[in-house]
């Protein structure tokens, strides 16, 4: 069994599992940390971005002042954005079978996976997966369609100029690999593979093992997997929550007696209670809008951004924010409030009862009736028409790079009454600010990840005693900027096995049985024999036809009879002649009990050797030996057949024959 690790990317895993003939795929997560070395993409021309200066070495031997930027002492690429894909040469993709999809976030790099490797298989993921998924797509290809670069960046690729650039550029890795988004056709076209799936559902694959989703709690529809065979089991966590937030809860009992866990998808703010942030968020947006300035919040179209409406609804009226407007600005706005209400089976418990009130399981169904929260496709059309300020604005895309947010951070940026406020924890705050430096905007940072923590995982891991953990190198080590702190790496015995991108990992354990079925017809015609008291044996003579997977027992067939005929025909080939099996013999020869016999049959002259397996019995009148061992008898004897052939029949008067 092997492990293939495509990403490098702890949270957003690309890993391919080779179990029992099949090749599986577990999750294609896009590394999009890339885009930081981009600049901004903005909806409207900006005369501060086109002056930036040019990028030339200090000693003017490299002049990249086409392809490079410098703004406020960091060096960034003038082109389209460009993501680090999975790695494709350490295997041959398009052997991959199936994919196991985790939860939206972790599905972003599937076009590239299914549309350009000559990938034949089947996709699995819930609904909910598979809708938003689609929304994080279409919204990232219409951010990168509507303003598209005329120029592509490449000369700064090249290695040997690569290594004479200012850092983080210079330590970005395999940036030849690095894409342009996909267009909406291949999301189209990739999404067409995904066959849909529910929680506990079990899945063939090939009749070899067999696949299940379970809750894994941290969004909607998000998963765990088991992969599992007649024998042997292996769990996939990956991005779990034990916190009560609006997806189902965790489904951590089926995950125990596994084999080996693969872990992935811990909180990348282990420091940060998503809680205390919330609070933080809530108080930081009421000091702003008091002091007459807006709030800028970059997020993903889905998952946090409920919570925090939540958290809002319940805010407002307290901090007398109800004439504050809200405004929701993505390209599929509508689409992700709406599907939010009407996925409730895979909702939390007290979400799911709201609705056979009916009540919508969310409230900003309320804020967007009572018009306290508004949702726009873009800034422009109705928004430029009913925007008034002090407001709070939702808009992607977290990085800064692209989408309406990067139109905001060129408004607001230059008051220092604004505030823009980070809540996705995916990109470091500071490297998604340094293009629009100096700023004048206030920032905070409240990364809310409601992912599990090495705590819960620790206790995680106690409770369901997988014999193998196997997770990314970052989990088994502190933080570089925390090194004392012990306590946010995974301490396991036994210790758990680390990946990195591009290592392959031999699974430490091996497949040992197999499942095989008996026709009936031969499982009648079987005669057990008692050996011990309760313990039967019997031996079969049988066909071994193996289909699919599936190994079944059959009787061997008997020879047709051949027709008496006079005419010469061709030599028809036969089958095989079957030889009656000889008896198979248990049980041991007692010591005392056959040297008294050998005395009666007239062998007095014995003499005795204790090996470390048995005895050696030397009978010196006869020149022979006769060698007892737990699992054998030897008797060596030259030139005298009537004496072996006695001999044999002695020692077989001590054992039972099958």
């Amino acid at each position: 069994m092997k492990l293939y690790c495509l990403s490098g990317h702890p949270t957003l895993p690309c890993n391919v599992l080779k179990f029992k003939s099949t090749t599986i795929m577990l999750d294609c997560g896009l590394d999009t940390t890339s885009v930081l070395n981009f600049l901004p993409l903005p909806l409207v021309h900006s005369p501060r971005l086109s002056k930036l200066p040019g990028w030339v070495s200090k000693d003017g031997t490299l002049n990249l002042e086409k392809e490079l930027k410098e703004c406020a002492g960091r060096v960034f690429v003038d082109s389209q954005p460009e993501f680090c894909l999975p790695e494709k040469e350490l295997l041959d993709l398009s052997t991959i079978d199936v994919i196991l999809i985790s939860n939206y976030h972790c599905m972003m790099a599937l076009p590239y996976i299914t549309e350009h490797t000559g990938f034949t298989g089947t996709v699995y993921a819930t609904e909910p997966t598979l809708q938003i998924g689609r929304l994080l797509m279409e919204e990232l290809v219409n951010f990168m369609e509507r303003v598209p670069k005329a120029q592509s960046a490449t000369c700064w690729k090249n290695k040997e100029i690569q290594r004479m650039l200012p850092g983080p550029l210079k330590d970005a890795v395999d940036v030849w690999t690095w894409k342009r988004s996909y267009s909406m056709q291949e999301v189209n076209s990739a999404l067409s593979k995904v066959q849909l799936v529910g929680y506990s559902q079990k899945v063939e694959l090939f009749g070899a093992v067999q696949v299940s989703p379970l809750s894994s709690g941290y969004s909607l529809g998000s998963s765990n997997w088991i992969i599992q065979s007649h024998h042997e089991k292996v769990s996939y966590v990956s991005g779990s929550s034990l916190l009560t937030t609006h997806p189902q809860p965790m489904d951590q009992s089926s995950l125990k007696n596994s084999d080996v866990l693969i872990l992935t998808g811990l909180t990348q703010m282990p420091t940060a209670n998503p809680d205390g942030m919330l609070g933080e968020f809530c108080s930081n947006l009421a000091m702003t809008i008091r002091a007459g300035g807006n709030v800028l919040v970059p997020c993903y179209s889905s998952g946090v951004i409920y919570d925090l409406l939540e958290c809002l609804y319940q805010f407002i009226e307290s901090a007398n924010l109800g004439t504050t407007p809200f405004y929701f600005i993505s390209p599929v706005a509508n689409s992700s409030l709406e599907f939010s209400q009407i996925f409730a089976e895979w909702l939390c418990h007290n979400k799911q009862s709201k609705v056979y009130l009916p009540e919508p399981p969310f409230p900003h169904a309320e804020l967007i009736q009572t018009n306290k929260l508004k949702h726009y496709p873009s800034i422009h059309g109705d928004f430029s028409s009913e925007f008034r300020q002090p407001c709070v604005v939702f808009t992607g895309h977290p990085s800064l790079r692209f989408g309406d947010v990067v139109h905001f951070m060129e408004l607001w940026g230059k008051s220092s009454l604004n505030t823009i406020i980070f809540t996705e924890p995916d990109f470091s705050y500071l490297d998604a600010l340094a293009p629009y430096q100096p700023l004048a905007m206030k920032c905070v940072y409240c990364p809310i990840d409601t992912r599990l923590n090495f705590h819960q995982v620790s206790k995680l891991l106690k409770e369901v005693q997988p014999l193998h953990v196997v997770c990314p190198e970052q989990y088994t080590q502190p933080p570089l900027t925390q090194s004392h702190r012990s306590d946010l790496m995974l301490e396991l015995q036994p210790p758990p096995m680390p990946y990195r991108r591009c290592s392959v990992l031999n699974l430490p354990f091996r497949r040992r049985y197999e499942r095989v079925y008996i026709m009936p017809e031969l499982a009648n015609s079987l005669v057990p024999s008692e050996i011990k008291p309760g313990i039967s044996l019997a031996t079969v003579s049988a066909v071994l036809h193996s289909k699919d997977n599936k190994h079944t027992l059959q009787s061997v067939p008997k020879p047709p009879p051949v027709p008496p005929s006079k005419k010469r025909k061709r030599v028809i080939e036969e089958p095989p002649v079957v030889l009656a099996p000889k008896p198979l013999l248990s049980g041991a020869v007692p010591l005392e009990a056959f040297l008294a016999t050998l005395q009666k049959h007239g062998i007095t002259e014995v003499k005795v050797e204790e090996t470390a397996d048995g005895h050696i019995l030397h009978l010196q009148a006869e020149d022979t030996l006769i060698q007892l061992e737990e699992d054998g008898t030897h008797i060596v004897c030259d030139n005298n057949e009537p004496l072996r052939t006695t001999l044999r029949d002695l020692v077989l008067r001590f054992l039972q024959k099958l």
